[in-house]
């Protein structure tokens, strides 16, 4: 993302941040923000500005304000003025506490918007950030659908015609929920969780092939979607092939990335007669007794391992004993 404008900010989160706009004009609105991270500028205030990080939002509490109105009216100008000069997006106040004039008429002077805002400096540092960080947060668009099987976000991809909506339709028959077809607005919230959601114009809707544009919402009930979910493994369904060799013991795990995140990826041969739903909601269960730490092929391999040690260390004890 290139920055968003502080009038964004205030026009979207006004009423959620409380905020008040305090300078005469609306100038400082147009101004770019580029870093979805906070500064608290109190050193800065004391005139000490080296390393300050003026790109970010700058949040000014009770403590900064009480040692501004205790400065003299030319050091608070001269303060204001250079704070100003390093051009931050935008200050916000915390606890509806009123700057001196001359705080504002330096943000006037370089065309920067300062708010006010009645939350405590702690609630407003958290909801802003929860909203800067989504905001921010990387963002790609993939083809494929989304399905909530169990608790688990099944993501499906392949070409196009092989079969992923009709999955999910049937998935949703089995009380399963859908996310999204066709386009999946995938964003990355933390190092390894991605969030998927459906866009703006397709909303609930589906294409089956043959049948045309259905709205699930209305057919299936509001049971049956939901707006969001984590991606927790992906799906990839492909053409059967002889030629080919598919996973027999599941031992090793594949994994796909996802806008730096890496996600467990399971190939799906199709073929006719094959119960896709079925195996989808063995994926499924198999990735929650993953995630509580038993894995099926490792302990199957084990077992195996161990049998044969056994077999082996009878057969080699017994072998000469005629008795």
């Amino acid at each position: 993302m290139n920055g968003i404008t502080v009038e964004k900010i205030y026009t979207a989160r006004k009423r959620d941040l409380e905020l008040t706009l305090l300078n005469s004009s609306k100038a400082g609105l147009s101004k770019l923000i580029h870093n979805p991270e906070l500064h608290r500028p109190g050193l800065a205030l004391t005139g000490f500005f080296e390393r300050f990080a003026n790109r970010r939002i700058q949040v000014i509490g009770e403590t900064e304000m009480s040692y501004m109105n205790r400065l003299p009216v030319d050091h608070l100008r001269e303060i204001s003025n250079k704070l100003f000069e390093y051009d931050v997006p935008m200050i916000v106040i915390s606890k509806g506490i009123a700057p001196p004039v001359e705080f504002i008429e330096a943000a006037d002077k370089h065309n920067t918007g300062v708010f006010s805002s009645r939350l405590t400096t702690a609630e407003l540092t958290n909801r802003l950030s929860a909203y800067l960080d989504h905001l921010f947060a990387p963002t790609i668009s993939v083809h494929g659908t989304l399905v909530d099987v169990y608790g688990v976000g099944l993501l499906y991809t392949g070409k196009a015609g092989i079969g992923k909506s009709e999955v999910a339709l049937d998935l949703i028959e089995r009380g399963h929920r859908l996310v999204a077809d066709d386009v999946i607005q995938i964003t990355r919230t933390a190092p390894d969780v991605v969030i998927g959601s459906g866009s703006e114009l397709l909303g609930r809707h589906m294409e089956i092939r043959g049948v045309g544009i259905i709205d699930v919402e209305q057919l299936f009930g509001i049971r049956s979607i939901r707006l969001q979910k984590r991606i927790e493994v992906e799906v990839h369904l492909t053409p059967w092939s002889d030629s080919k060799d598919y996973e027999r013991l599941g031992i090793e795990d594949h994994k796909t990335t996802i806008l730096g995140a890496q996600i467990p990826t399971v190939t799906l041969p199709i073929s006719p007669g094959k119960n896709i739903t079925v195996i989808s909601e063995v994926i499924a269960m198999n990735h929650m007794l993953k995630v509580y730490g038993h894995n099926s092929a490792l302990e199957f391999s084990k077992k195996l391992s161990q049998q044969i040690s056994r077999r082996s260390v009878s057969r080699d004890y017994l072998e000469s004993d005629f008795e």
